[in-house]
C-alpha cells in the first residue's frame, strides 16, 4: 500500500495572507481625534503666553506621570507655559469635585486648565497566525480499497498576544468663568508601549486644541 502526504497549500497561503492582512490593518490604524466640541462664547481665545494647570487622571501613578510630561511638552511646545503640580490628588473631573485643582491653578496664576483623563478603550487578543495543511489520498494496488478525501489541520505559531488602546478625554476649562472652553476623545491603535500612545494622544490631542484657535 503506497502512502502520500500532501500539504494544503491553498490553506497555508490563505492562513499567511490573513496574518498578513491582520498586520496590515494595525499599521494603518493611526491615533485621531474621535469627537471634539468647543464652546462658541471662547472663539479667538488664545493662551499662547499664559500659564496653563496641566492635570491627569490614569489607573496607576506611572502612567499619571508619563501623561503629564507629554502633556506638559506639548502646551509648552504650542507657546504657552505648562504647570505641574507636585500635589497627586488634583482631579479632572467638573466642580466641586476639581475644587482643589481650580485653587491650585489660580494659586499658580494659570488662566486654563488642561485636564485629560487617561484609560484603556480597547483590548486585542490576538493568537498569532495559523498554518493548516490537508492530510489524504492514499490507496492499494491489486485487490485493496482505495480511500480518498482530506483532513484539515491547523496550529497557531507562538502563544496569543494582548494589545490595549488607549484614549484620552481632554477637557480645557477656563480658571476665571469655571467653564469648559473644548474638549475632545482621542484614541490611539493597541500597543504594548503604553509610553509611545500617551505621547500619542498628547500630541495629537493637543494639536487638536491648537487647531480650535487655543494656543
Amino acid at each position: 500500500m503506497a502512502f502520500k502526504r500532501i500539504f494544503g497549500a491553498r490553506g497555508l497561503a490563505a492562513a499567511l495572507l490573513i496574518g498578513s492582512g491582520v498586520g496590515l490593518m494595525a499599521g494603518c490604524a493611526t491615533t485621531q481625534v474621535n469627537v471634539q466640541w468647543s464652546d462658541p462664547e471662547f472663539a479667538g481665545r488664545s493662551l499662547r503666553g499664559e500659564k496653563v494647570l496641566v492635570v491627569c487622571d490614569a489607573p496607576d501613578p506611572a502612567i499619571r506621570g508619563v501623561c503629564q510630561d507629554e502633556v506638559a511638552a506639548q502646551v509648552r511646545a504650542s507657546g504657552a507655559t505648562p504647570v505641574v503640580s507636585p500635589d497627586a490628588g488634583l482631579t479632572v473631573g467638573p466642580p466641586p469635585a476639581n475644587d482643589k485643582t481650580l485653587a491650585a491653578a489660580r494659586a499658580a496664576g494659570a488662566k486654563a486648565i488642561l485636564g485629560s483623563t487617561i484609560g484603556p478603550d480597547v483590548t486585542v487578543v490576538n493568537p498569532g497566525p495559523s498554518v493548516g495543511f490537508g492530510l489524504g489520498g492514499f490507496g492499494g494496488s491489486g485487490g485493496g480499497s482505495v480511500m480518498g478525501g482530506s483532513v484539515g489541520i491547523g496550529f497557531p505559531i507562538g502563544g496569543g498576544q494582548a494589545t490595549t488602546g488607549y484614549a484620552a478625554n481632554m477637557v480645557l476649562t477656563d480658571v476665571a468663568t469655571v467653564r469648559v472652553m473644548w474638549t475632545s476623545k482621542v484614541t490611539t491603535p493597541g500597543s504594548q508601549n503604553v509610553g509611545a500612545q500617551i505621547g500619542d494622544l498628547a500630541r495629537v490631542g493637543v494639536g487638536a486644541a491648537r487647531t480650535a484657535g487655543f494656543f
